[in-house]
């Protein structure tokens, strides 16, 4: 008698199985659309606030722009501190257009493509030389330590600008092409 209340044990517990597997199905085919729909909001979301970036880079870059001609037209007397602060004006809206450009790549076709970010690295330090150099040559009341300052500073852009480059190229004779990256 064992052996038969053990096998009819056996088979309910089978059934059992089987119908929890089958309502298993069912609830990961639920769960399946449920994170298809949630990760559909979430690209969506996503690509908004990336956009925003854009629009905001897009903003302050038309602001440092306008300044920075204004500025420069209000200063023609000194002419020559108002070139370099303009020629800095103008760098710095160039490397926000090309982050806001890059982002917008991004947005366009999910590739994040390291080649701007270098030469966007290259133009923040060649900004940073430009601004170095400028304090050496127009500021006759630099201290000494800030003279110092100023030098490591130089130095410091130096070595970025050099490192990149380096990196741009490394990716241009390896024959990196970021069209075929996919990740």
């Amino acid at each position: 008698m064992a052996k038969n209340g053990q096998s009819s044990h056996d088979l309910l517990a089978l059934v059992s199985l089987c119908v929890a597997m089958r309502s298993n199905g069912d609830m990961s085919n639920e769960r399946e659309k449920l994170r298809s729909a949630a990760d559909a909001t979430l690209s969506w979301y996503i690509v908004i606030v990336e956009y925003a970036i854009v629009l905001g880079l897009l903003l302050v870059a038309s602001v440092v722009l306008v300044r920075t001609v204004v500025d420069f037209l209000r200063n023609w007397g000194g002419a020559s501190q108002s070139v370099v602060s303009a020629i800095d004006g103008i760098l710095v809206v160039i490397i926000l257009i090309d982050i806001a450009h890059t982002v917008f790549g991004h947005v366009k076709t999910s590739i994040f493509p390291v080649r701007p970010f270098l030469v966007i690295g290259i133009l923040a330090g060649v900004r940073d030389i430009l601004s170095a150099s400028a304090r050496l040559t127009y500021g006759s009341s630099l201290t000494h330590s800030g003279f110092n300052d100023t030098l490591i500073s130089l130095g410091v852009g130096v070595g970025v600008v050099v490192f990149l480059l380096v990196g741009l190229l490394i990716l241009h004779y390896t024959r990196y092409n970021e069209d075929n990256v996919h990740e």
